[in-house]
């Protein structure tokens, strides 16, 4: 038996297909997975993520530090309550976790990282927080649930009838919080959304308001497939401890703009972009019958690669996939399934954006 959030008998009052997920008893869905990825994309639904790992820092060199620990720079962070999308590296470069900070005081940050890498990440981050004046803190007490979609904003009134006008005005990756509850506009979905962080308790609540109206639970399956639509990277798949951001499609994440910042990997990373970059995580569409999948061998003119993250798209109705290939500028390849190998296009993510298609699959 693996870790249960709070919301686990909720679960099984609805019917949910529970799996192992990282060490906890998750619900892959709740009757069909295609149902409720399309639930997100055309109405609103409710994702119970209180595995995900919530740590509090606090104390005089937090930022100091965290400017250390992250390839991204929290000095960009001005406003209380902002967000900011980062990886944590190693000496080698290599990614140890992506996660994302919340600044909500000069001395108070909020990181949310992996479920899967929770004790890993910790005690690096306490390893590296040792010269510093600061606190880590687990938050094991707090639920956290997911509700996203394209009808979200129709549903708030109903979840926080109290102040719906305030965090309906939240700007994207920012937080409010409000009593006991931290609400965020943020989530691993491709659509409008708001994640929230609150007591046990105060989530079953929350849990079954949503329910009263008329929004519908969704699973960690459908949670999956969102996330490769909108090209949003999965830790242990599309990059892990072996690969730089440079090769994950996750440049854009490491700021360098302060030549003054020394970060964790940051020798590592300008050594490895000196050098020459071998590889790069790439979208794939398949333009050939079949279902792309995760491990599948990938041949372009440049030498061999493998599907990282690979599935049937429920929006497209074809099957996309992540792929970690060498670089190169081609544009298509092939992709060896049932020892066939079959044409796929190379393209940038996302695949889907506002719910709609947003790339060029002609041949």
């Amino acid at each position: 038996m693996g870790k249960r959030t709070a919301l686990y008998d909720l679960h099984l009052q609805s019917k949910a297909k529970i799996i192992d997920f990282g060490g906890w008893d998750m619900p892959l869905h709740y009757g069909s997975q295609v149902n409720e990825h399309h639930q997100i994309r055309q109405h609103t639904g409710i994702f119970d993520v209180s595995h995900m790992t919530i740590i509090d820092l606090r104390g005089e060199q937090v930022s100091p530090f965290l400017r250390y620990l992250l390839a991204n720079d929290i000095a960009k962070l001005k406003q209380s309550g902002k967000a900011l999308y980062s990886c944590m590296l190693n000496h080698q470069g290599g990614i140890i976790d992506d996660l994302i900070v919340y600044y909500i005081s000069p001395q108070w940050f909020r990181l949310v990282v992996n479920a899967s890498t929770r004790e890993k990440d910790l005690a690096w981050i306490q390893q590296q927080a040792s010269p510093y004046t600061l606190t880590v803190t687990e938050r094991p007490e707090l639920a956290m649930l997911a509700i996203q979609g394209s009808q979200v904003r129709q549903h708030i009134t109903s979840l926080f009838p109290n102040n719906t006008d305030t965090i309906i005005a939240l700007g994207k990756f920012f937080a409010h919080i409000e009593g006991d509850y931290f609400i965020a506009r943020t989530g691993y979905t491709g659509e409008e959304g708001f994640e929230v962080i609150c007591s046990a308790e105060q989530a079953k609540s929350l849990w079954h308001t949503a329910l009263q109206s008329d929004i519908k639970p969704c699973g960690l399956g459908a949670r999956d497939t969102l996330r490769l639509e909108a090209g949003m990277n999965l830790y242990g798949s599309d990059m892990d401890e072996n690969t730089l951001p440079w090769e994950s499609a996750l440049g854009w994440t490491v700021a360098l703009q302060d030549q003054n910042r020394d970060f964790i990997g940051k020798t590592a990373l300008l050594a490895a972009k000196e050098k020459g970059i071998s590889q790069r995580l790439v979208g794939l569409v398949l333009l050939d019958k079949g279902v792309l999948r995760n491990h599948q061998k990938v041949f372009t003119s440049s030498g061999e690669g493998e599907i990282t993250s690979g599935s049937f798209s429920p929006t497209l109705a074809y099957s996309i996939a992540f792929a970690r290939i060498p670089a190169g500028n081609e544009q298509h390849c092939e992709v060896e399934i049932r020892n066939r190998r079959l044409r796929a296009k190379i393209i940038s993510p996302p695949f889907v954006r506002n719910g709609a298609a947003c790339i060029d699959i002609t041949t």
